[in-house]
């Protein structure tokens, strides 16, 4: 799974939302991305199965780039402990998403094989997203 290799302190606020995306909102690198509509919390463990999936998908003919990073950490506590007694230990790490963010890109596919990928990797994800093209960006 995707973790920081240090962070500064151990354990963080929830924090909250942006309105829209102010930066990664652009597709860089290929000529589709998966773009998400809504924000919320995408899990180290959503992006490595959607890594795999791309990396299933394009396992010949394409090549795919992530854009976001779980830096993040969620902490929770264990089940049936009373109230009090500090904060929870660190469950797992996140990726804060806005709405507008491009999570992954990809080139080299056609556009049957585009909108397969696209179905497989959004149903991996608990934020809507839309399936983007390069040319929505050239202006």
């Amino acid at each position: 799974m995707l973790a920081p290799k240090r962070l500064k302190h151990r354990r963080q606020f929830r924090g909250s939302w942006r309105k829209i995306a102010i930066k990664g909102d652009r597709i860089n690198f290929g000529s589709y991305g998966i773009k998400s509509m809504d924000s919320g919390w995408v899990t180290d463990r959503q992006i490595e199965a959607c890594r795999i999936a791309l990396s299933r998908a394009t396992r010949k003919v394409g090549r795919f780039w992530i854009r976001i990073f779980p830096g993040r950490p969620y902490t929770k506590k264990p089940p049936e402990v009373t109230m009090g007694a500090g904060k929870g230990d660190v469950s797992h790490y996140v990726a804060a998403v806005a709405p507008g963010t491009v999570l992954f890109e990809f080139d080299g596919l056609d556009g049957e094989q585009t909108k397969a990928a696209y179905r497989n990797i959004s149903s991996k994800l608990g934020v809507k997203t839309k399936l983007v093209t390069k040319d929505i960006f050239a202006s």
